[in-house]
């Protein structure tokens, strides 16, 4: 399990660098997952190390996005708990400390070299074929030539001094052994000559210190996982069990990247996807639930989980699949539970309006909706009179004189009616083609077109329905209007 206690604990552990990344998201989902299933503890970390990026309001922005797709953490820089604090930026002096235990050590290294001969030594040894990392020129230098530059102020970083030869290997609960020959890891930066920290200590120093059971992270971490595991010999301590999640691609198996995906977490939610239908969808990115089955929620993925359903193949962040999904969770909601949801954001301009009116509204679209920001797009001629062309009246292979007669004998047929039902409407607008010979579906085309401004919408009958007798005469006569100037 790891080499700290007896219990499950996980961390998510962001950068608050920009806005909430749907990739951040997916794998705090499987933190959540496992914590839960094995009743353990589910920690929110905030890398905020990078001084220049990092600020408050995309931290606020994480915590808003999390805690809407339904990621309940049980310790974080908002709820506390006892390994606090939970912003790294508040445990810099925890790092220098370690840091200088890795130097007293010989584990790690003072490195004096200035950015610019670090970038003319990668310039050369990529031109020479190698990998671009140190030529650990400083490693060489003696005790008192180090003590000479720390006394004279010289601007300096500290670098983990790597075994030379030999291989480094961890085993990855999904993937198995991994194996790297030490030759192909680099003297890793530890603390920058700011004072502050690289991701790579403190990561480890929090993880040790908080005692983290399971690191759950992407598989491009993998690189890193080596400098990580040398780390954790470096201060005697037992490294937890690593889980390389495979990364979220685009269609071309690129990694997904807001250049072809949306990757900000909160557009989302403003595009009025559910959270559940989220949750769902980056659970089948890399996790099955068995029996081909594609809708489920996080209850059924807490209850069945195991690591051994994980899929190591890249997943295709596919925003059309998520489309589907999300349609279904709609479709699987009472009218009214939908039109709560709508209001909740809100998602609509017609908040104002009569509910009852709202909610018949939301019956007809029901089957229709993939987005609850589609609301007000599939549903604004109920509420306002939209433009359309007066030749949009005409269907297919009829003319002017067709509509002109169709809409002015509908017209006189429903003026007189008392009942203004769908089934009724259906029934005497039936009875008036068959009686004309006209087709049935040439004569609901105009009649669409003149009630709803539209030629594809919500069902003809039950809409006029819901607009009532005087609006739909209404929009009849102004129909005709626009009729009388066609050809």
């Amino acid at each position: 399990m790891g080499g700290y206690c007896d219990r499950v604990r996980v961390r998510l552990a962001p950068s608050p660098t920009g806005p909430p990344h749907v990739g951040n998201a997916y794998i705090g989902l499987f933190d959540y997952a496992f914590a839960r299933r094995e009743g353990g503890d589910f920690i929110l970390r905030i890398e905020d190390t990078d001084r220049e990026r990092s600020t408050r309001e995309s931290e606020e922005a994480i915590l808003e996005a999390f805690r809407w797709v339904g990621l309940e953490w049980d310790e974080g820089p908002d709820v506390g708990g006892p390994y606090g604090p939970y912003r790294q930026s508040e445990r810099f002096d925890i790092y220098r400390q370690y840091a200088r235990q890795l130097l007293e050590a010989g584990a790690a290294y003072h490195c004096f070299c200035t950015p610019e001969r670090l970038a003319d030594v990668r310039k050369r040894r990529q031109a020479q074929g190698l990998p671009s990392g140190y030529d650990r020129l400083c490693r060489q230098l003696s005790e008192e030539e180090v003590q000479r530059k720390l006394d004279a102020g010289v601007r300096h970083t500290v670098r983990l001094k790597v075994p030379l030869d030999g291989e480094t290997r961890f085993e990855d609960l999904v993937r198995g052994a991994v194996i790297i020959r030490n030759s192909e890891i680099d003297d890793q930066v530890l603390l920058k000559s700011d004072g502050f920290p690289t991701y790579h200590l403190a990561c480890v120093v929090d993880d040790h210190l908080m005692e983290i059971s399971h690191v759950i992270r992407a598989e491009e971490w993998i690189s890193s996982t080596p400098k990580h595991v040398l780390l954790y010999e470096a201060f005697g301590w037992e490294p937890p069990v690593f889980i390389h999640m495979p990364l979220l691609r685009n269609k071309d198996r690129s990694k997904i990247s807001k250049r072809k995906n949306p990757t900000s977490l909160l557009w989302y939610r403003e595009q009025g996807f559910l959270p559940e239908a989220m949750r769902n969808f980056l659970a089948m990115k890399g996790w099955s639930l068995g029996e081909d089955r594609e809708v489920f929620g996080l209850g059924d993925m807490v209850e069945n989980f195991t690591w051994d359903r994980v899929k190591t193949s890249g997943p295709v962040f596919d925003l059309k699949k998520l489309e589907w999904l999300n349609g279904e969770y709609l479709r699987a909601m009472t009218a009214e539970e939908l039109l709560q949801r709508v209001l909740q954001e809100p998602y609509t301009r017609r908040a104002g309006e009569r509910v009852e009116k709202l909610l018949a509204v939301t019956r007809l679209i029901r089957e229709r909706i993939k987005r609850l920001c589609e609301f007000d797009e599939l549903t604004n001629f109920f509420f306002e009179r939209e433009p359309y062309e007066a030749a949009d009246l005409i269907p297919k292979k009829h003319d002017a004189d067709f509509v002109r007669r169709a809409l002015r004998e509908a017209c006189e047929l429903l003026e007189d009616s008392e009942d203004w039902s769908a089934e009724f409407l259906e029934g005497t607008l039936r009875g008036l083609a068959e009686r004309q010979g006209w087709k049935r579906g040439a004569l609901y085309m105009a009649l669409r077109v003149a009630v709803t401004c539209r030629r594809v919408s919500t069902p003809l009958f039950e809409t006029m329905e819901v607009l009532g007798k005087h609006e739909c005469l209404e929009r009849l006569q102004t129909a005709l209007h626009k009729a009388a100037a066609l050809d």
